[in-house]
């Protein structure tokens, strides 16, 4: 029986458990941080648990012009939405809790054996662990999945104290609204918090270095959140880099570059993440690192040590969950002699879970402007759409990308409420190279979002 030890039970490791596992593997995970990792403990899970509320807030305040109005109970219109951060913390933290002790009591009836402790590699071949209740132990491999992810970047003079200035990670011990919060960071995590807690009625200040909000993401898609942000209240300051952010008791300075500053009650940093991979014996393994410390792997994650594979945020490839768990399973496929795919990127859907939503798959605005791929495109505004119009969605598009002459789908962009669950229907196009005619001729429900999907298609029809 194939041995196979794995550093890190987050989605990379415990997704590759399940697969090594059901192909008849002796499977043991080590794990110091809790079963599903920061994914479920501290940051995908959490995230989007707060952002639900947010969601519905903002869905609330915008009642009015459907119809929908509140009173007190003296029959006075009320106006005024709050939230309990207190109990919307609690909430998100016991909902993390509970996804992780069902991935665990999942690993349970797998077989698959859990150490509570620190792993580190000793060769290739071997684990060593730092257990939790004392002492190590040494556990031979066939196989090892390096999945030990990463955590936020912090800098020297922005250094998060847990109570004003914070990580992501740690914004689920807040107990008060914050009076004016500070996101530094334009990137995915910053443009979600930042979304996020301006639902919340939350007065916000974004700093971006970048000229704009999210400056990886479709430029089209981006303008529209930012408007969006901006009319509801968002202060973004654009090309502005942070110097140091500071605490004076009640009170978070964010300095500039240029020496303007910023203060508010609290500060989220959103600097990027760091990979996990320091002091746990990679390199003396033979695990090749680049320069950001994130292990090389190829499409089907191996490291460059035999035997060794890597998943996840440790790797850099592409820090999703989703990624993080295909990773896994393609280890251990190829591992085990099991059927294996490559990693292909440009078949990975992404979404971006602000108010509006941004959905991502396959090639890109940018890179088809920058002549990597010739492809025809259409956007389509959801202010025509019948459905937008009754739940009263003013902001947002679908946009396709499909390849001249052969018409099959390359890519698209959905901004709307619920985009992650509308780039489905793309993400397949794209996975099974379907063309525009055949995305557009599938039957919709009208009314419904998602028939500017197929409405959009439609558009790229060439007789």
């Amino acid at each position: 029986m194939d041995r196979v030890v794995i550093l890190g039970g987050g989605p990379g490791g415990y997704e590759a458990a399940h697969v090594a596992a059901q192909l008849d593997a002796e499977v043991t995970v080590v794990d110091s941080d809790g079963i599903g990792g920061s994914a479920v403990l501290t940051d995908c899970v959490p995230s989007k648990t707060l952002i639900a509320t947010a969601e519905l807030m903002a869905d609330m305040a915008d009642a009015a012009e459907l119809g929908v109005t509140f009173s007190d109970h003296r029959g006075d219109v009320a106006t005024q939405l709050s939230v309990d951060l207190a109990l919307l913390n609690s909430r998100v933290k016991q909902l993390a809790t509970d996804q992780s002790s069902d991935i665990a009591a999942r690993l349970e009836r797998d077989g698959v054996r859990v150490v509570r402790g620190r792993g580190r590699l000793d060769g290739p071949h071997r684990v060593v662990a730092a257990l939790a209740e004392g002492g190590e132990e040494s556990i031979d491999a066939d196989a090892v999945l390096v999945a030990t992810g990463a955590a936020p970047r912090t800098l020297p003079t922005a250094v998060p104290d847990g109570e004003r200035i914070l990580t992501w990670e740690q914004v689920y011990d807040l107990t008060e609204i914050p009076s004016h919060l500070i996101v530094v960071g334009s990137g995915v995590t910053g443009a979600e918090f930042a979304s996020a807690y301006l639902s919340l009625g939350i007065e916000v200040t974004l700093v971006s270095s970048r000229d704009r909000v999210l400056p990886g993401e479709d430029a089209d898609a981006a303008r529209v959140l930012e408007d969006v942000l901006t009319r509801r209240g968002m202060r973004v300051l654009g090309q502005s880099r942070m110097a140091s952010v500071t605490r004076s008791g009640d009170t978070v300075t964010v300095t500039l570059t240029d020496g303007r500053v910023v203060e508010g009650s609290h500060c989220i940093l959103a600097l990027g993440s760091v990979p996990n991979t320091t002091g746990i014996g990679l390199e003396e393994a033979g695990v090749g690192l680049d320069e950001g410390g994130f292990v090389r792997v190829d499409r089907v994650s191996r490291t460059s040590a035999r035997g060794v594979y890597a998943a996840g945020d440790c790797t850099g490839v592409f820090m999703l969950a989703s990624v993080a768990a295909m990773q896994g399973r393609i280890a251990m496929w190829h591992f085990l002699g099991d059927a294996v795919t490559p990693l292909d990127l440009k078949k990975v859907s992404a979404n971006v879970f602000t108010s509006p939503e941004i959905a991502t798959v396959g090639w890109s605005q940018q890179a088809v402007d920058a002549g990597e791929i010739q492809a025809e495109s259409v956007l389509l505004p959801l202010s025509g759409n019948a459905r937008a119009k009754m739940q009263g969605v003013h902001d947002g598009f679908v946009k396709l990308f499909c390849r001249p002459g052969t018409g099959i789908v390359v890519g698209g962009v959905v901004v709307a409420p619920r985009a992650s669950e509308l780039i489905h229907a793309v993400s397949v196009a794209v996975a099974e190279s379907l063309t525009a005619d055949q995305l557009a001729q599938a039957f919709t429900v009208y009314p419904s979002m998602s028939g500017s999907v197929a409405e959009a298609a439609r558009r790229l029809h060439r007789v």
